[in-house]
């Protein structure tokens, strides 16, 4: 080798090593400066301009706590109580909660040296560690005097409109109505309405009553609660796995003959397999929330149109794997049926089919558990399952202990079918028992 052939190769290798050095730092630099781009164009920076970390706190209690409105009408000084301010959850004229006594001046203890008194022209809030203040409503709008010195955070004063907001409660008094609510830990009216003769009882004397006969009534009182519909939320969990069910095994049946005519060993002719993958390909391109927008147009809202939209694209993915287990199966098998003088119809029944169950019931049971949680989602679209109720209760922006309920019962539904899945398949495929 002369001297020239050795710069030379040394002038390439230097040139690939150069070449390498610079494609091992191109690609951070450029997700680097994808980030930067992502960074500055989702305006990151001002987010902490505006999260609302109030908002949120707020948020978060009312997940874990209810809250008890006291409402005063100025016009007429009529004094009303709800729990979350619903009417199906507002307490019988002349009763109210422990902490809130009636009479020709209403005194709403909110604790901690809070308390609130409905006089008849006045409003009074004694604040701990703040001092009185009083707002006369009417109809040149709320004339409030506050203590002396400059203005806390937590009073918002005008004209119209008088709000203070303390760790104990909120007062909120305008023109026509004054209101205050009270937090309280747990979720009230859960198991019994307030117009239930079993509401407020202890629980050894319910299951005392239980004991004496009265245990279809303690249930029926708790199973047709008119403010948790406990009845409503196990049927729309059952339309929910329903859902799922009848479209993972409907894709599944359908799936199934359409794989044998995308597989190399069983359909020669490509234009039949091409046919077929490209069928596959467009229902399973297609996400199942479009497809359940255009059925719904089409068939209506409910249960049945949130289970076709599961079964066409489930029927894409069935049929991209089914096809491939049919080309890995071994043939020697289903030459030994044959030799038998086995019919093709046995053939496939007894050579083929028993070689691609396990990758069947494996991806259909991961479908099915997978499309449990696809189904809550779809269900609010169509109008069915726990994802209407779910939706409806967030909408509202005002029960989120409801909310906090649904997402619950969703876990431990998910939960449930991931185990059940699991048994299935240990015992369907692998023949072992359950843990």
């Amino acid at each position: 080798m002369t001297m020239t052939d050795t710069a030379t190769l040394k002038l390439q290798a230097d040139t690939l090593f150069t070449r390498k050095r610079l494609t091992a730092f191109a690609f951070p630099a450029v997700i680097l400066a994808y980030f930067a781009y992502i960074f500055f164009a989702f305006d990151i920076p001002g987010l902490s301009e505006r999260v609302d970390l109030e908002h949120g706190k707020t948020l978060v209690s009312d997940t874990y706590s209810y809250k008890t409105h006291v409402t005063r009408d100025n016009r007429t000084a009529e004094v009303s109580i709800a729990v979350e301010g619903e009417r199906k959850g507002t307490y019988p004229p002349g009763t109210a909660p422990d902490w809130v006594t009636l009479g020709d001046d209403t005194v709403i203890d909110l604790g901690r040296g809070n308390i609130v008194t409905f006089g008849p022209d006045i409003i009074r809030y004694n604040v701990k560690d703040y001092g009185t203040i009083t707002a006369r409503p009417g109809a040149n709008g709320v004339q409030a005097v506050l203590p002396d010195g400059p203005v806390p955070d937590w009073i918002s004063a005008s004209k119209n409109r008088l709000s203070v907001t303390t760790d104990a409660g909120r007062l909120t008094i305008t023109r026509n109505r004054t209101e205050v609510f009270r937090y309280s830990l747990g979720w009230e009216l859960f198991f019994f309405t307030l117009d239930s003769p079993y509401h407020g009882m202890s629980f050894p004397d319910l299951v005392s009553r239980a004991f004496t006969g009265e245990a279809g009534a303690i249930f029926g009182d708790f199973w047709h609660n008119k403010m948790w519909r406990h009845s409503d939320v196990v049927w729309a969990i059952f339309e929910t796995i329903l859902m799922a069910f009848l479209g993972t095994m409907g894709a599944a049946i359908v799936a199934l003959p359409l794989a044998f005519l995308a597989a190399k060993n069983f359909a020669p002719l490509m234009a039949i397999r091409f046919a077929a993958r490209r069928l596959f390909d467009f229902f399973r391109g297609v996400d199942a929330l479009i497809w359940t927008i255009i059925l719904a147009r089409a068939f209506g809202p409910g249960p049945l149109t949130g289970a076709l939209a599961i079964l066409i694209t489930d029927t894409g993915s069935f049929g991209k794997m089914f096809s491939e287990a049919l080309e890995n199966v071994d043939a020697k098998q289903i030459e030994g049926i044959q030799s038998t003088g086995a019919k093709p119809l046995q053939r496939y029944r007894f050579g083929v089919i028993p070689q691609i169950t396990p990758v069947l019931l494996s991806q259909i049971l991961y479908f099915l558990e997978s499309n449990t949680r696809s189904a809550t989602i779809i269900g609010a679209i169509t109008g069915g399952g726990i994802g209407l109720l779910l939706t409806q209760a967030m909408i509202t922006q005002k029960d989120w202990e409801e909310v906090s309920y649904y997402i619950i019962l969703i876990i431990l539904m998910v939960m449930l079918m991931d185990w059940i899945s699991g048994t299935l398949r240990r015992r369907l495929i692998k023949g072992g028992a359950a843990d």
